[in-house]
């Protein structure tokens, strides 16, 4: 097992730089830094040059901030309070959780990066849709397959930040109830799904495929539950969460199709890439 790591290790730092360069782009700098830059950047002054690169190229490229992120404000006081406290257990126990797995294998870290610039890419992408609102995938399942969905929760806390401060989606003030949705709903969904159809001998594509798709949905339902509670004088809560389902349901379960599908394809990359560096340490 070592050996795979250290071939898929060496694989991906001859690549990080090209990464870094494509990722400042759309602001990932940024994330790859928080995680691999103490490790990546040996001297202060180039980790300075790139921060100033890194924060330029996120503010010179913004994307819309009309999205399924609940935006600042919208929800009530009451319950950005309650969703922060029902997300805190859920970060505390991701947090635990990344750190043992970084201690067992320090050079995972690049590919934890590079699951966090997947989710920052893909959660930053805006699709209009005709109801007049816009949806976007999440990227959360394939964290949540490699890793588990507790280290998706750290780095879904880490992308909501970025993209609330850095780009306008989402909010400081929501950024509990946008963790619960994307952050622990999403990858948990993704895990279980994916544990229940390897347990009973289905395809590991068709499991993958299957986890991120469900993954993108369960966000996009339990942000629609979340909007309902907090916005539904008019109608009962369950007829307000339907309205809302409807709101998003047009472009997003096309998207978590091609989420799954776009999964597939990397998680087929990184498995090839591990076979090869058994069969290169065995020759």
């Amino acid at each position: 097992m070592g050996h795979k790591s250290e071939y898929l290790y060496g694989y991906i730092s001859s690549a990080r730089y090209r990464m870094i360069l494509f990722c400042s782009r759309r602001g990932l700098g940024i994330f790859y830094w928080f995680w691999c830059g103490p490790m990546e950047f040996g001297s202060l002054k180039s980790l300075s040059y790139f921060l100033v690169i890194a924060f330029a190229a996120a503010l010179a490229f913004p994307f819309n901030a009309s999205a399924m992120h609940i935006a600042e404000g919208y929800l009530p006081p009451g319950w950005c309070v309650a969703w922060g406290v029902l997300s805190a257990p859920f970060l505390i126990a991701g947090f635990g959780s990344v750190k043992k797995r970084l201690e067992a294998a320090p050079k995972s870290v690049i590919l934890l990066a590079l699951c966090g610039a997947y989710v920052f890419l893909l959660s930053s992408m805006k699709l209009p849709s005709v109801t007049g609102s816009s949806s976007h995938p999440t990227g959360v399942g394939l964290c949540a397959v490699i890793f588990g969905p507790a280290a998706a929760t750290v780095i879904s806390v880490i992308v909501l930040l970025f993209q609330a401060l850095l780009l306008a989606h989402g909010g400081l003030t929501t950024l509990g109830a946008n963790l619960f949705s994307m952050g622990i709903a999403g990858p948990f969904a993704a895990f279980g799904l994916y544990k229940l159809i390897t347990k009973l001998g289905g395809r590991i594509s068709v499991a993958v495929f299957a986890a991120a798709a469900l993954g993108d949905l369960s966000t996009y339902i339990v942000a629609s539950f979340q909007l309902a509670l907090a916005h539904h004088e008019k109608s009962a809560v369950f007829l307000q969460f339907i309205e809302y389902l409807a709101v998003f349901a047009l472009t997003q379960i096309p998207l978590a199709a091609a989420e799954g599908l776009l999964t597939v394809i990397i998680f087929d990359v990184i498995r090839k890439y591990q076979s090869g560096g058994s069969e290169h340490a065995q020759t």
